[in-house]
């Protein structure tokens, strides 16, 4: 017999699952079961019906026009930002940069915070879970003045060594750049420790979060965790593409200079100088992306509807069933196989490539990531040029994860 509270969440799952129109769909003559949320989540209804609002009935330019449709999507606009504070427990709008990812949110902190307050010789730390999006910018810095990167070692588990880390800081450590959640391997960091750790040696110590996929999977709180950066990007949170939102603490905002020069983020220009508006619009020049706020704000108002709670006792029974499944399967070997971990299964099978059981998946009807997943260093440190990768959303459920159960003995049967 089922639970009351188990069948409760079935039932809203089927209803959540709904929301999201390409989930009828079919691919390769199957019923599409999309394993591929930490790549990209799908979006539900509200969030396309609002951004198709926007360009039907109330489309402007913001920040400029008098008239009517100018000024209410400009109070739209700058609700979001609000919104997205909110969600992130910031202390207000004006900690809050948009930006077309977290990628984007990166680089502005590291060419325009980095610049000026590192100079050649001072150390930024990372991780070597990181996505690319959180090393490459710091390695362009380091070639343009001269930092020094260093790297938190990955355990066995596929966690982070804390020992480690707190035996890399030093007088010279600025910057600590760490992912709240590893898109490679569904790891939780230890965030609340790595702050404490930095601020316990040295106040002065940044730290910044990348949050891409834990404002997916858990409630944030930047001001609990302390964090002086925290991104995220809206097409994983059910949002669209081409947004995404940088926090910072207001005098780390405003001790920086604009990333990008135009339109919008000015005071006044002249040919003999221009001044600059404070944070966070300094650093938002030219034409925003309008109806991209806006559908991130449908996201973020979509996601508290259905609310944390929900999202994570569905995912730790998806979670604990997709774990029992998978491991039932010869060869099989799931990396970062720990319990605090968000809904991500990585996993390898003996004698066949990844590439491969994508193939055959993707025929099954199963969309997973095949690859490298943007973490290169991660992979290389357990000797692995790829996995593949299943990674669940607030729409997955059982029968997803039976189809890649079944896609994966297909697999095996053809190419062993």
């Amino acid at each position: 017999m089922v639970a009351a509270g188990t069948a409760k969440i079935e039932k809203s799952a089927r209803q959540y699952r709904a929301d999201f129109p390409i989930l009828g769909q079919m691919m390769n003559g199957r019923k599409l079961a999309f394993l591929d949320t930490a790549a990209s989540a799908q979006k539900p209804k509200i969030v396309i019906d609002s951004m198709s609002s926007v360009y039907s009935t109330g489309y402007a330019n913001i920040h400029r026009g008098v008239y009517r449709i100018s000024q209410e999507l400009t109070t739209a606009f700058e609700e979001v930002r609000q919104k997205v504070a909110d969600f992130i427990g910031a202390p207000g709008a004006r900690n809050i940069v948009f930006t077309r990812n977290s990628t984007e949110a990166i680089n502005l902190v590291a060419q325009s915070w980095g610049r000026t307050h590192l100079q050649k010789g001072d150390e930024v730390i990372l991780s070597a879970m990181e996505h690319h999006a959180n090393i490459v910018p710091w390695q362009l810095l380091q070639a343009q003045i001269g930092i020094e990167i260093k790297v938190i070692p990955v355990l066995d588990d596929g966690t982070l060594d804390y020992e480690a880390y707190q035996s890399l800081l030093s007088p010279r450590t600025k910057m600590v750049g760490v992912v709240h959640i590893s898109n490679a391997f569904g790891v939780r960091n230890n965030i609340s420790k790595i702050i404490k750790l930095s601020r316990d040696f040295n106040p002065k110590i940044k730290v910044l979060i990348d949050g891409s996929q834990g404002v997916v999977h858990s409630p944030v709180n930047v001001i609990a965790l302390d964090a002086d950066f925290y991104v995220f990007t809206g097409h994983k949170l059910y949002g669209p593409t081409g947004i995404g939102a940088l926090y910072g603490k207001y005098e780390a905002l405003e001790s920086m200079p604009p990333y990008q020069g135009g339109g919008d983020m000015i005071e006044r220009v002249s040919f003999s100088g221009s001044t600059f508006r404070e944070p966070p619009h300094r650093f938002e020049a030219g034409t925003p992306p309008i109806a991209e706020v806006i559908g991130l704000g449908a996201a973020i108002d979509y996601v508290r509807e259905i609310g944390f709670d929900f999202i994570q006792k569905r995912e730790e029974n998806l979670l604990a069933y997709g774990n029992k499944k998978l491991k039932e399967i010869s060869g099989l070997k799931v990396f970062g196989d720990v319990s605090d971990k968000a809904g991500i299964f990585s996993f390898t099978i003996e004698n066949m490539h990844p590439s491969d059981i994508g193939m055959v998946l993707d025929q099954c009807g199963v969309a997973v990531r095949a690859g490298h997943h943007c973490c290169m260093p991660l992979l290389e440190r357990f000797g692995l040029d790829a996995t593949v990768r299943a990674s669940l959303g607030l729409y997955s459920n059982e029968e997803d994860i039976d189809a890649l159960v079944e896609g994966l003995h297909k697999a095996r049967e053809l190419f062993q």
